[in-house]
């Protein structure tokens, strides 16, 4: 099911997904999740190489069959449209509906070949990210942190996260 059969959906405040053709709906994300999206993206940002752009992918038409548009994306800057998978697509977790994140948009990203998939979980206690490389085919998990013991990767490039300050703003002191 192409993702501009979402276009007739009621515009209701609820999140509309149509991974693997199944369509999911779920409520619209809340504060938790955009400020981590948010963070995560700035720090992303922040961090890319030239030739490179992170950005938030909000409406945004990544052409990856069977998904929506995650919560970031890393991509190589080509003009107004992706032509190529991106680099990196991040998901940030809503409280409760983890599953199609994890199950339905990673298979896809999987199959579209995406090389670097990552999961965030904004959990204001205990937050962690988690990232995964497209290795034959199947994602991987390459590297795991949480709280505040610092998130480092080398690709798409080199990046130190750290999961707590992506929550940071939503603690109650």
């Amino acid at each position: 099911m192409p993702a501009g059969d979402l276009d007739p959906m009621p515009d209701d405040g609820h999140r509309h997904e149509l991974p693997d053709g199944t369509l999911i709906v779920s409520p619209a994300p809340g504060l938790p999740h955009q400020v981590a999206a948010a963070i995560l993206c700035h720090a992303l940002e922040l961090a890319c190489p030239e030739d490179l752009v992170a950005f938030l992918s909000a409406g945004t038409e990544l052409g990856v069959p069977g998904a929506v548009g995650p919560d970031a994306v890393v991509a190589r800057r080509s003009g107004t449209r992706l032509i190529m998978p991106p680099l990196l697509v991040a998901e940030v977790l809503p409280p409760d509906s983890g599953q199609p994140d994890l199950n339905h948009k990673k298979a896809a990203y999987e199959r579209f070949g995406v090389p670097s998939y990552w999961l965030i979980d904004p959990d204001r206690e205990r937050p962690s990210l988690r990232a995964f490389r497209l290795v034959a085919g199947k994602y991987q998990e390459t590297a795991h942190a949480a709280g505040d013991v610092p998130f480092r990767v080398e690709q798409p490039f080199p990046v130190e996260i750290v999961p707590s300050r992506l929550v940071a703003k939503l603690r109650t002191r």
